[in-house]
């Protein structure tokens, strides 16, 4: 059987797995906006995804181990997605990314908050988060600290800072 990989470096695999326009996008909007239907992920997310492309992602994302897919009891034609222990630790790459892209690029205030606040709290942040999302996707006890609802309301904050300063 031949290596279907181009080589061997585990940053060029893990660009095969996540180095598309939308992986990340879909990975992030369940992370952070923890959106586990399709139609969440097709109409909550800031870029647009279409729907063949998210349907595609989905199931890459999938086959690869990234997040799981599960038949949702409450609806027969609905399903619902979770992030599996491979895509958590992703918490650490999403948090360097936006460490990046808010030194270098003209990001907004409200779409970079919980980038600000991940810097700033470093791997124990990281680390917490980590733990709150096995709870959310893996069904892992809930811990005591909500990092998930610290960067939902810092966002929050900052989209009524943003429209605050808009009207005046």
């Amino acid at each position: 059987m031949k290596d279907t990989h181009r080589s061997g470096c585990p940053i060029n695999l893990t660009l095969e797995i996540l180095g598309d326009r939308w992986s990340l996008i879909v990975l992030r909007d369940m992370m952070f906006g923890n959106r586990r239907h399709f139609r969440e992920l097709l109409t909550k997310s800031e870029e647009g995804i279409a729907s063949n492309i998210l349907a595609d992602r989905l199931r890459r994302l999938v086959d690869k181990g990234l997040i799981s897919r599960q038949d949702d009891p409450s609806h027969k034609q609905k399903a619902i997605y979770s992030l599996t222990e491979m895509g958590i630790w992703l918490v650490p790459v999403f948090a360097a990314m936006g460490s990046w892209g808010r030194k270098f690029l003209p990001v907004t205030e409200e779409l970079s908050i919980r980038a600000e606040l991940l810097e700033d709290g470093g791997p124990a942040l990281w680390d917490a988060f980590m733990s709150e999302l096995r709870a959310l996707h893996l069904g892992a006890p809930s811990p005591e600290r909500s990092v998930f609802a610290e960067l939902q309301a810092a966002y929050e904050a900052a989209v009524l800072r943003n429209r605050m300063s808009k009207a005046v």
